[in-house]
């Protein structure tokens, strides 16, 4: 008998057999409502009937076809709906397969384009685990362990807001550009760096948004320099945020953006996006894949954009996300273990703490995920480099009922598990 790899982690023993919206059954048809949307992926829910029609359509009439050989009627069509949602500036775009795949793209034509080798990255990224994303990750010292040594030329910056192990103190906006100034002075010269590379919300890192100010800084630094700033919007892109890109909140333009995960809805495509200008300096050849731009996922990837632009799903996120960050929020006031709420769109982060001295939870949290799943069928994920934030990415397509299912699900967990434990209220 076949087996699975043991690498892969498990949240829950799940096994589905279907999904709908937000929600996914068993085989035994009960439902769970998954507030995962699979690591922030199937943007307008499970199987939603456009991307399926969509998809059945392409596999009738090419399932593959391989973009060096010939061209297929997908692609100039992806582009053109690229080019009109993404970042003034962001025409030209390159398919892939996943994210890390996308990053990696997006450093060799960077490297390609600057002619520099070195690449500057921010602590609690989380960027894949191909060997070059890999070295660019610093959010858990699991994603690298073992595979040392891993491509060299990163550098890492700090993130506004990132937590210490105690819980005691954060940098601030200030110190991170301050920091950011001592990198480029101490370790790796603005004439060697060809990039830095940035989530504007850390993915597993902990739902950790960037500061206007901060992201302001790291741009004018890469202008002044001529170094490329790249936006990781793997996790953050098509409307996750509440914005069709995170980077629009803080008025800020990419050289090159990354895009993955949304993109189709759970079809594994990838693209990155820059300038005319900076792809013609990739050499034809240089760089390619096998299954780039693959006809279904260019096809999942047209219908998913079609429905977040025509069913709302951008407003959706912001309405939603601001309700579950009004409910996260109302259940900080009355349980001390809850620490700060952090949130953009439907991208919402709560940290759990220990009430006296701050530092971080990470056994509440697993205490928490079982409960939700075990009791209320609520299935949630947790994130940080510490394990100590449950991140709530539910498809963008959730409806005002089911967020509340959450809050209130959410409270009810907290108040079993820290009732058990004699914990006190406010």
């Amino acid at each position: 008998m076949g087996k699975l790899a043991p690498v892969w982690s498990k949240l829950t023993p799940l096994m589905v057999v279907r999904g709908q919206g937000a929600v996914v059954y068993d085989q035994d048809g009960t439902a769970y409502l998954d507030a995962t949307s699979g690591i922030a992926v199937t943007s307008t829910g499970h199987s939603h009937p456009r991307v399926v029609r969509a998809v059945a359509e392409q596999a009738s009439r090419f399932i593959h076809a391989q973009v060096n050989i010939y061209t297929h009627d997908g692609l100039q069509r992806l582009a053109d709906r690229l080019d009109e949602i993404t970042p003034e500036g962001i025409d030209t775009f390159f398919f892939a397969n996943s994210g890390a795949e996308a990053v990696e793209a997006s450093v060799k034509l960077a490297r390609q384009y600057t002619k520099r080798p070195n690449i500057i990255t921010f602590q609690g990224s989380f960027h894949g685990r191909t060997a070059q994303a890999m070295a660019m990750t610093t959010s858990r010292t699991g994603y690298r362990a073992g595979y040392m040594p891993l491509p060299a030329g990163v550098f890492v910056s700090l993130f506004p807001g990132f937590p210490t192990a105690s819980g005691s103190r954060r940098a601030g906006t200030v110190e991170a550009l301050d920091y950011l100034d001592y990198l480029l002075v101490g370790q790796t010269a603005p004439e060697e760096t060809a990039a830095m590379v940035i989530e504007p919300v850390l993915g597993e890192g902990g739902y950790l948004p960037a500061t206007a100010e901060f992201l302001a800084g790291v741009v004018e630094r890469c202008r002044k320099h001529g170094i490329l700033f790249v936006a990781d919007e793997v996790q953050t892109g098509f409307g996750r945020t509440g914005r069709m890109f995170a980077v629009e909140h803080f008025g800020v333009v990419p050289d090159i953006l990354v895009m993955a995960k949304g993109i189709a809805s759970g079809f594994p495509i990838s693209a990155i996006g820059a300038s005319e200008k900076v792809m013609a300096a990739w050499p034809t050849g240089s760089h390619g894949g096998t299954y780039g731009g693959n006809p279904l996922g260019v096809a999942a990837a047209l219908a998913t954009i079609d429905v977040i632009q025509e069913e709302g799903l951008v407003g959706n996120a912001r309405a939603r996300g601001a309700q579950l960050e009004a409910g996260m929020l109302k259940l900080a006031e009355k349980y001390p273990n809850v620490g700060r709420v952090q949130a953009l769109g439907l991208m919402v982060g709560v940290e759990m703490v220990d009430p006296e001295t701050g530092a971080p939870d990470s056994g509440l949290v697993q205490e928490l995920l079982r409960e939700l799943y075990q009791s209320h069928r609520i299935i949630a994920m947790s994130a940080g480099t510490f394990g100590n934030v449950i991140r709530w990415m539910p498809p963008l397509v959730i409806s005002e009922d089911q967020v509340d299912a959450i809050v209130r699900g959410f409270g009810d967990s907290l108040s079993a598990i820290l009732g058990k434990q004699g914990a006190q209220t406010v």
